[in-house]
């Protein structure tokens, strides 16, 4: 059911905010993801302040987490060993307002007018509401809250209050520890979620208080991880705090006073976080990072001013549209920002959705956008993951296979996914930090990284997969055993996806002039991409996901919408043995790899697969949109595109109340990117093939390549480029190449016919009931 679109009146389509204007009971949790804010280090939901009001409110910090023991409940060797978690880090978005002896909620005060917003332009949240109370007097509350830049751990938060009249005011402002609150495990109901600690995680290491300010510090039980907590307030009354305590779950400043009706209360609280392993005390570091109110709002609001700049993606002529995009711009930026040399969690730090963990998610779907628009951001996340190296090697050889064996999901760089199946066999992660490598060497041209930490993480990654796969009789190289990016189809025999990615991480390593790579080595990794096993069904001519999906008995496609996503109603044996995905991987294979396939076999690849894709991951629909357009069918494209711009904002996979799915806004840039505008990366020249939507009047972006700053504009009928910064570029347009430099290059495009649909056999509904079906 769709949240944002299906009420306009409550939430208008502003194309540079969020905004709420009603405040209507339900859906708290999932507006607290969508008001969220972040730096990429640290995150706030966008909760109200009142305790009443809030349904999953917290704070996060990217890689603060805590570890625990899996206890596999049939253990075997080579199992993850260590769960880690994401923490909710001490809350300080928490006020308690008293007005004339009435506190005031939403939930059980008139409120009279109310308004939210998130304003994409400057990073700020707003929130005003006029409340009459009971005993007489209008009442407006507005809070605004920003997070840090320059100084990555900062918060700011301002409270005023006005009045119509004089009033009695009891404002609490509080720090909650809200990882040791109780609260319902909801993983136990669905695995997407994340799960609780069974004790206490946060234990105190100092609690200190004092005329309005808190020094509070804590280190987490088992991964002994330290957070500092510092917190200033300021008034513009001057009035002194009437009390303040400290404790270890509930810290607070309060503030007792009246309030004239010509003279607002202004409550500013700096908030200051300092994490990590040293066994000295944080609340140092956090004090000497503390900033005014008014510096971190300016920070952030310098930030976005900068950031839109290069990074905007205007969508002409389509309203509806735009907000949406800024919106899962926005989001990109507080993922990534100054998340620095760490990883990019599945939910940036939004929420604790799938436990804080990285997936390959931030290679395929976000290093993209990154390496794009924020190359030095690129480079961060390949230098963590180069940080991960000894302990992929161990896990390699714990596997059996050499080189480096990269997690599947973690934190602290040991595999975290319990579920092998599903978890550990997705040896394809390897490829994917071998491919975003490439494509960063090949998109930046920063050769200091590609000769050092770029080289090991290409050696590392193609040891792995020689030895992992062997030569087969039938003089092919085959690699067994694993599980591709759909993962209702698992642990089998030449999934596509793998092994079309192995091959290409082999011959990029193959490639390299390393002295650590012999004649022998080198051939081997040629011969065994040269020999890949590619599965193709010669009767369908279709490439097939793997060696055995075309056996598969077809699945039920009248099965009802209610007993969708699949991983929630049915078994995973059952879903094994059937022939539906979860996402496309074959399609994904033939967009990363472009040059590999004819247009023939990747327009059958779609057709194909695209009607027994369900959607249920939140990768499918940009990439599936992206082919889409490549293979001409533009509706489809749209549609596709349509559907991954408003998964959060619409909630449309039900768990957007867990965080921002930060990889499908990664899939939004590279569906505008590489779907309609068309680019393709990797080749000997950037190469645009346009497919811009019918009912479009333009798309216009930046792209940062190769010390260029390259803009891009696309009309019906035309692409403009320009080089705004760096010397001319040569770039390839339709088979064309051509040269751009500081005058607009206008090149025509004829228009593209949308191809006649393959059909295919369906299999049978009923063990003898034939069915043909069209595609389209």
């Amino acid at each position: 059911m769709a949240l944002i679109t299906s009420d306009r009146a409550r939430f208008p389509n502003n194309p540079w905010q969020l905004v709420e204007t009603v405040h209507v009971p339900g859906n708290a949790g999932t507006l607290e993801t969508l008001f969220s804010l972040g730096n990429g280090h640290l995150g706030i939901r966008g909760a109200h302040w009142a305790a009443a009001d809030s349904e999953l409110p917290g704070s996060f910090i990217n890689g603060f987490h805590e570890t625990w023991d899996i206890k596999h409940a049939e253990n075997a060797y080579g199992f993850a060993r260590t769960g880690q978690r994401i923490l909710y880090v001490p809350d300080a978005n928490n006020f308690t307002v008293i007005i004339d002896g009435e506190t005031l909620s939403l939930a059980e005060s008139t409120v009279l007018d109310y308004r939210r917003s998130l304003d994409f332009a400057t990073g700020v949240y707003e929130c005003r509401v006029v409340w009459q109370c009971r005993s007489g007097a209008t009442v407006t509350t507005t809070e605004r809250r920003a997070v840090g830049y320059a100084s990555r751990g900062a918060l700011g938060i301002s409270l005023e209050l006005a009045a119509d009249r004089d009033i009695s005011a009891d404002v609490t402002s509080s720090v909650i520890n809200r990882q040791d609150q109780p609260v319902e495990d909801q993983s136990a109901h669905d695995p997407r979620r994340s799960g609780r600690h069974a004790g206490r995680v946060l234990l105190p290491v100092r609690l200190d208080g004092g005329d309005g300010s808190l020094r509070l510090s804590w280190e987490t039980a088992e991964s002994k991880q330290r957070i500092g907590l510092a917190v200033d307030h300021w008034t513009s009354a001057e009035v002194q705090p009437f009390d303040t305590q400290v404790h270890e779950d509930d810290s607070s400043v309060r503030y007792v006073l009246a309030v004239g009706a010509d003279q607002p209360f202004v409550l500013e609280k700096s908030v200051s976080y300092a994490v990590g392993q040293s066994v000295e005390d944080l609340t140092d570091a956090a004090e000497a990072a503390l900033r005014p109110v008014s510096e971190i709002f300016a920070e952030s609001a310098a930030h976005y001013r900068d950031y839109w700049t290069t990074s905007d993606i205007e969508v002409a002529g389509q309203p509806e549209l735009q907000q949406a995009v800024r919106w899962n711009l926005f989001q990109l930026a507080q993922a990534t920002a100054r998340a620095d040399v760490a990883g990019i969690p599945a939910k940036g730090v939004s929420g604790s959705g799938y436990e804080g963990h990285y997936f390959w998610d931030q290679e395929v779907y976000l290093l993209p956008y990154l390496t794009y628009t924020n190359p030095a951001n690129a480079r961060q996340v390949l230098e963590f993951r180069h940080a991960m190296l000894p302990e992929a090697k161990v896990r390699a050889k714990e596997l059996s296979v050499d080189g480096a064996l990269f997690p599947w999901r973690t934190i602290n760089g040991l595999e975290a996914s319990a579920y092998y199946a599903a978890g550990t066999a997705q040896f394809h992660i390897a490829a994917a930090i071998a491919f975003a490598t490439n494509r960063y060497n090949w998109a930046s041209g920063d050769t200091e990284f590609q000769e050092s930490l770029g080289s090991d993480l290409l050696i590392e990654t193609a040891r792995m997969w020689v030895s992992l796969g062997f030569f087969g009789k039938d003089g092919q190289f085959h690699i067994h055993g694993v599980t591709g990016p759909d993962e209702y189809t698992a642990v089998v025999n030449d999934n596509l996806y793998t092994n079309v990615m192995a091959r290409f991480n082999l011959r990029a390593a193959a490639a390299l002039d390393h002295p650590e790579i012999d004649d022998a080595e080198r051939q081997l990794w040629e011969q065994a991409a040269n020999r890949m096993q590619l599965p193709f069904d010669e009767d369908l001519q279709v490439h097939s996901q793997d060696n055995d999906f075309m056996t598969l008995e077809p699945w039920d496609w009248n099965m009802p919408r209610s007993k969708y996503p699949l991983l929630l109603n049915f078994h995973p044996l059952v879903i094994y043995r059937h022939q539906v995905l979860k996402q496309a991987d074959t399609v994904l294979a033939m967009f990363l790899q472009w040059q590999e396939f004819t247009a023939e076999e990747k327009r059958r690849a779609f057709d194909f697969y695209d009607p027994i894709t369900t959607g249920d991951s939140t990768l499918s629909a940009c990439v599936q949109g992206i082919m889409a357009a490549e293979v001409g069918y533009g509706e489809a494209a749209l549609d596709h595109f349509t559907h991954a711009l408003f998964i959060d904002l619409d909630d449309t996979h039900g768990n957007t109340i867990d965080g921002v799915h930060i990889a499908s806004s990664g899939g939004v840039w590279s569906s505008l990117v590489s779907g309609f505008a068309g680019l393709r990366d990797q080749g000997v020249v950037p190469y645009f093939d346009p497919r811009l939507p019918a009912g479009w009047d333009g798309l216009s972006f930046h792209l940062k390549i190769r010390g260029r700053l390259l803009h891009v504009d696309l009309e019906q009928g035309f692409i403009n480029l320009t080089v705004l910064e760096g010397g001319p570029l040569e770039v390839e347009v339709r088979g064309e190449l051509l040269t751009v430099d500081g005058e607009t290059l206008r090149v025509t495009l004829a228009p593209v016919a949308a191809p006649e649909p393959t059909v295919f056999p369906s299999g049978p509904t009923t063990a003898s009931i034939p069915v043909v079906r069209a595609n389209s």
